[in-house]
């Protein structure tokens, strides 16, 4: 069964075919750093971690693309009030933030694209626009031409011939632009904003043939997309609530400046609740994976708990479902540990080991494969712990064959999952943020390998190892451990 994805623009389940020749690109819409993101954020974000670790798992060359909002209103308000540039606002909070990846262990992006790095990318395409007659000036603002464009609203189902020219859109999020008036009709979005004396105070304005100024939100991410994926993107996720306007706008300056379609499969995920209820301020309701560590949750409990439900259905998020998580983190490490210990032996009677880990790597594929379905996943990983386990009550020893069988089972579908190896890490105290660096630098020894570059693959373990680290080429995959009894995980690659 090949991977089938559920597209927002076309309401359907498509197969997913990589184009020849190409790395898969997937761009991610990250985070505005200037809050901290809450677990609604960071049920997107890991979902976007199991979709990149899953298409590596199939054998795809992936460039993941995560982006990082760092100039914005919020951001220029707050660095305004405080008296400091906008970097004194975002440095801290991108800071932060991929402390909480790594927390997660969610998989490094191959970039992380700011904003702010990506000015003259904007303006160009901006320019573009303008001259293509789907964009207009203004007093040094920029707008888009939403009537020069008549595919607006196919990804959101708006309907433009029931808006009146000069009403505004009524769904439009993020309320109604301060210039407003300026436009020539109120249904058209800024693509950039003439500087106001508020953003020359913090550093957030830049030269362009209009003027001082700053990008609105949409072009920020078609800039930075099409600076590292290319006009046209394989997959864009993000949020549901981003659908409209921020990725319908999207598609409208990608298409109108290119010609060409900007993305092939949009991918949303679902809101996430909070027992039952929506997040909000006022209910008290709004945690951070700060705030979830400091009352005592492992990050792993966390990750499992976002992966439960298929990720365009409603996960309700409690702290029982918390406790639930870790007990089943339990008992995947109890498996783990008792099957790294079986005894094995050449000559002894096959137990089903190598039989049930076959049925569970095809179960398990059949349930990614079908729109990323991570219940159906679970389930067969649980169906091989106890199958396992109900195998090793029977023997007093299994063949090596069937012991490295099921090993790669294991290991293999928490590739994917990432829950085990980040459970025994947390309970062997082992530091997440040197174990990321580790993990890197292991990824960088395995591409350097897949070039026949043993010179650079001796030099990162060699890298390693003056850290303490000990690397071990195995038949189940690469593992490491630290020196000296110092806590340690192993980790299959």
């Amino acid at each position: 069964m090949a991977l089938k994805l559920h597209d927002t623009l076309s309401r359907s389940l498509r197969a997913f075919t990589p184009r020849a020749g190409r790395p898969v690109g997937v761009y991610a819409c990250g985070p505005t750093v200037y809050l901290p993101p809450h677990i609604g954020n960071f049920r997107t974000f890991v979902f976007n971690d199991l979709l990149h670790r899953y298409l590596e798992w199939q054998g795809h060359e992936v460039r993941f693309v995560m982006n990082l909002t760092d100039v914005e209103d919020k951001i220029i308000d707050g660095a305004r009030q405080r008296g400091v540039d906008i970097t004194a606002v975002t440095a801290p909070q991108t800071e932060a933030f991929f402390a909480d990846l790594r927390a997660l262990g969610v998989r490094p992006a191959d970039v992380y694209p700011r904003a702010t790095e990506h000015m003259d990318a904007m303006v160009g395409l901006v320019e573009r626009l303008i001259e293509k007659d789907h964009a207009y000036e203004r007093d040094g603002s920029v707008y888009f031409d939403i009537a020069s464009f008549p595919a607006y609203g196919r990804l959101a189902r708006v309907d433009l011939s029931q808006t009146r020219a000069g009403a505004g859109l009524a769904d439009r999020a993020r309320g109604i632009d301060a210039d407003e008036y300026e436009k020539a009709d109120a249904r058209d979005f800024a693509l950039w904003k003439a500087a106001r004396d508020a953003d020359r105070e913090v550093g957030a304005a830049w030269p362009t043939p209009w003027g001082e100024g700053r990008p609105g939100w949409h072009i920020e991410c078609s800039a930075m997309s099409m600076a590292e994926l290319g006009e046209t993107v394989d997959i864009h996720t993000g949020g549901e609530d981003l659908i409209f306007p921020h990725h319908e706008d999207e598609i409208a300056q990608s298409e109108a400046a290119t010609g060409q379609p900007f993305v092939r499969y949009w991918l949303h995920v679902k809101h996430l609740k909070v027992n039952g209820e929506k997040m909000s301020k006022s209910k008290g309701n709004v945690f951070t994976i700060a705030d979830l560590v400091a009352r005592g949750h492992a990050p792993s409990a966390i990750r499992y708990l976002l992966l439960m439900a298929h990720y365009r259905s409603e996960l309700n998020f409690t702290f029982a479902g918390l406790e639930d998580a870790r007990g089943a983190l339990r008992r995947l490490l109890d498996f783990s540990r008792r099957l790294e210990a079986a005894p094995v032996a050449e000559g002894a009677a096959e137990v089903g080991l190598a039989a049930a880990a076959a049925v569970a790597l095809e179960t398990f594929a059949r349930g990614l494969d079908d729109d990323l379905n991570t219940p159906v996943a679970l389930r067969a990983l649980f169906d091989f712990v106890r199958e396992a386990n109900a195998a090793l009550d029977r023997a007093d020893e299994v063949p090596p064959a069937e012991h490295r069988a099921a090993l790669d089972a294991l290991t293999s579908m928490d590739d994917v999952l990432g829950i085990v190896a980040l459970a025994r890490a947390e309970e062997e105290g082992v530091d997440q943020e040197f174990a990321a660096w580790v993990e890197e630098r292991l990824d960088a020894r395995r591409d350097a390998r897949a070039r026949r570059d043993f010179a650079a693959a001796d030099a990162i373990r060699s890298e390693l190892g003056a850290r303490g680290v000990v690397v071990e080429d195995t038949l189940q995959g690469v593992r490491w451990h630290r020196e000296r009894g110092t806590a340690d995980v192993a980790s299959n690659r």
